[in-house]
């Protein structure tokens, strides 16, 4: 589709982080948000009674399993709702015929290399979690025409959130509030910014980019460190932090260390994604807005 103004989409997971941004970015759309309460996904015969009744011309997945660790205790509830909820979609957008959009993950990979990865890296999950969200973007590759977007550091709350809580949310609490923050020194990401990653995915729909997986995050990357060290100094504040590395944490699920994610793919379609730094510095600024 070449315009999305008036156009029908359908989104899922509607009361998170990115579903909001995306919902906001879409406003000359008719949107159509469920959330768990209204719509369960991995419940094939809801989905395929709910999307016709929608008749959208996109479907954008935003619901998602993302408690890692808590994956590998309930890799039945990841594959539920990472996977095998993502075929459900498809299948509606097979006889709807409308374009499905999924979010994907940098843990696809397992993070041992040590330059950004692109879109023809093979895959390699390393976790219960990663699986799932591997199976999900073959699932997704099932809809007549679907994008799927990696994204990883998910960052972009407004003040005062009452929802899931990312890692830079916690950072910059610590650090806003004066107290300890650890971080690590030895996982290398790209954060990504729930504006950028919407206006990202309205791009690729309304410029009929090419169908398939993009890196969708904020260009460049960096420790965790040296992330929470320029949120300091954006917020102007002395940071206290305290560095660690994967192996001084007890966590169920292995981590990639270096999931930096190459984004010249999405670039090539027409858009640039912002620098982290950049996109660090506008949500604070627009959390001291909303705050005001």
């Amino acid at each position: 589709m070449s315009r999305l103004s008036g156009a029908r989409v359908l989104v899922t997971g509607a009361a998170g982080q990115l579903a909001s941004a995306i919902i906001a970015d879409f406003g000359d759309a008719t949107v159509i948000g469920h959330t768990r309460a209204t719509l369960d996904i991995t419940d094939l015969a809801a989905v395929m009674r709910a999307v016709p009744a929608a008749a959208p011309d996109v479907i954008i997945n935003c619901a998602a399993f993302n408690d890692v660790d808590g994956s590998e205790v309930r890799p039945v509830d990841a594959l539920a709702v990472n996977a095998f909820a993502v075929r459900n979609l498809a299948r509606a957008a097979e006889v709807t015929g409308a374009t499905v959009v999924h979010y994907s993950s940098d843990f696809v990979f397992d993070g041992t290399g040590d330059r950004p990865y692109v879109e023809d890296d093979p895959p390699s999950p390393r976790s219960s979690y990663a699986a799932s969200k591997l199976l999900g973007e073959w699932f997704a590759a099932e809809a007549p025409r679907a994008y799927v977007l990696r994204v990883e550091s998910l960052f972009g709350s407004p003040q005062g959130w009452t929802g899931r809580r990312g890692s830079l949310d916690a950072i910059v609490d610590g650090l806003q509030h004066g107290r300890d923050v650890r971080v690590f020194i030895d996982r290398v990401v790209s954060p990504a910014y729930v504006v950028d990653i919407a206006s990202a995915t309205r791009h690729l729909l309304s410029s009929d980019a090419p169908a398939g997986v993009y890196h969708c995050v904020n260009a460049g990357h960096a420790t965790w460190h040296d992330v929470a060290a320029e949120a300091a100094r954006l917020l102007r504040v002395e940071p206290r932090l305290v560095g660690m590395t994967l192996a001084d944490m007890p966590l169920r699920a292995e981590r990639p260390r270096f999931c930096a994610l190459d984004t010249r793919k999405l670039a090539g379609t027409g858009f640039t994604m912002p620098p982290w730094q950049d996109a660090l510095r506008r949500w604070l600024e627009a959390r001291v807005v909303a705050s005001a």
